[in-house]
């Protein structure tokens, strides 16, 4: 492999992958963007406890050599202007298969709106993951954000991120609007007599049953990795609005969990039906039915009869290997409307494991979820597909900041974890976990939570001493 201005390690060996998954030799080669901003900082005191962490947990027998590679500002520097994400970059990523990334500049000009977006796209990269979990000491707005252990599965492609939008006032958008008013619209008869503006701007939501699909699949076999009790995935939605969007990514996901994972997943629904039964074991179809159904009997006849031959047909298909409580340890699929999980996650938290949401509530939910359990600066991020993983910081640049080593490397370190994990690395992901805990705890932390702290910390460390600190705590 030929690069224009890079050069990779003269020792390592490549990350591959086998069903979507990494096979992970002893000595990867993993390419790292340092990142913009406070990202001068962040990735050398992050670095560190990497390769500490790895050093400790295996004595020499794992190592990663790690591949500089540029995006963003310093990328600028070196390649030419506008050139925010060099065909070098692009090459180390897809042959390497995992790296990792700091905060990245908004580029101005150049073309690309995001470049967080643009490696998603490029790489595939469908499944955005997003854990929430405390970490005993640090300050939080809520009273028990301990309870909050949640794992954020955003799908990463769709919806309205892949960006297809016309300005209002162009021809192609008036055209559409046309279009929609003149045909579309009026060809459907249950949109009545709804007319877009003349004056409005237009933007697509494509939300497919692939990709949905592929991001549901992707958190039930999270879920299984997970303890018991945490075997839990909720599809996140607003289908009582948008039903052929939102409303088909809970459809598409229910179908997914009770075809591919039939023998491992039960649905909320369906664990109500079996332990109606369960209880009373001589209840009849539409008995059940009425417990399972709120207002069963204002509903119609039709809508009746649908209900029960629902519950006959759960009884007829999954009795045997779901009933008689065995449906307890199987994953529990639940759905719920998003303005509701984002109460939920405050009001009762323990109630959920992992959320699987679409692109745009993803985003909203794991920004809320990361405030509650310390912020942005506590929230480690993942983007992952069946070829290629990127593991980045979740907060931005914050360029003022930068060349003081002041600022918080929590989130970058915390992204390291979750990539010690994806290559199975657990040993090392644990002893960052358990440092960064106590560390904490010890209340040996940066500027940022030290003065919300109670009394606050005087003086905060520095950048490379939290680093420095976690190491010691292993």
């Amino acid at each position: 492999m030929t690069y224009e201005k890079i050069t990779p390690p003269s020792t390592g060996s490549t990350i591959t992958f086998q069903d979507g998954e990494p096979v992970v030799p002893d000595n990867p080669i993993i390419p790292f963007i340092r990142g913009d901003g406070t990202g001068i900082d962040l990735w050398p005191a992050s670095q560190r406890v990497f390769d500490a962490a790895v050093a400790a947990a295996y004595g020499g027998k794992r190592q990663i050599s790690w591949f500089k590679v540029y995006a963003g500002d310093e990328a600028c520097d070196l390649y030419g202007t506008y050139q925010y994400l060099p065909e070098d970059t692009l090459t180390a990523i897809q042959t390497y298969g995992v790296a990792i990334k700091g905060p990245l500049t908004t580029p101005i000009g150049g073309g690309i709106r995001s470049l967080n977006v643009a490696l998603r796209q490029i790489f595939d990269l469908y499944a955005c993951i997003r854990p929430c979990r405390y970490y005993e000491g640090t300050p939080s707005p809520h009273k028990n954000p301990e309870k909050l252990d949640v794992i954020i599965y955003r799908e990463n492609t769709e919806d309205i991120y892949l960006g297809i939008e016309w300005r209002q006032g162009t021809e192609i958008c008036d055209r559409l609007i046309k279009i929609l008013n003149e045909d579309l619209i009026p060809a459907t008869p249950e949109h009545g007599k709804k007319r877009i503006p003349l004056d409005a701007g237009i933007g697509i939501k494509p939300i497919s049953k692939s990709g949905s699909q592929r991001l549901v699949r992707r958190a039930i076999k999270h879920a299984l990795r997970l303890p018991k009790q945490k075997q839990m995935v909720t599809l996140v939605h607003k289908g009582n609005i948008m039903k052929y969007t939102e409303g088909a990514f809970r459809d598409w996901g229910y179908e997914l969990a009770t075809t591919e994972f039939r023998a491992e997943c039960v649905t909320e629904r369906e664990s109500w039906i079996l332990s109606n039964k369960e209880k009373k074991p001589d209840i009849t179809l539409e008995e059940n039915a009425r417990m399972i159904e709120p207002g069963f009997d204002a509903l119609t006849i039709e809508k009746r009869e649908q209900i029960t031959q629902e519950v006959k047909q759960v009884l007829d298909s999954i009795w045997e290997t779901h009933g008689q409580g065995q449906w307890k340890d199987k994953v529990m699929v639940n759905d719920r409307i998003a303005d509701s999980i984002f109460q939920q996650i405050q009001t009762r938290p323990d109630e959920y494991s992992i959320l699987a949401t679409m692109n745009l509530n993803g985003d909203y939910l794991s920004d809320a979820a990361a405030a509650i359990v310390g912020g942005l600066g506590m929230g480690p991020g993942a983007n992952i597909g069946d070829a290629c993983a990127i593991f980045e910081a979740t907060h931005g640049t914050a360029p003022k900041h930068a060349g003081l080593d002041r600022v918080n490397p929590g989130s970058l370190i915390l992204s390291g974890v979750m990539m010690l994990e994806y290559l199975g690395w657990q040993e090392a992901a644990d002893l960052i976990k358990k440092g960064l805990g106590a560390a904490i705890a010890n209340r040996e932390v940066t500027y940022d939570l030290a003065r919300l702290m109670d009394p606050p910390v005087e003086p905060p460390l520095k950048c490379s001493e939290f680093a420095e600190a976690i190491i010691r705590h292993f």
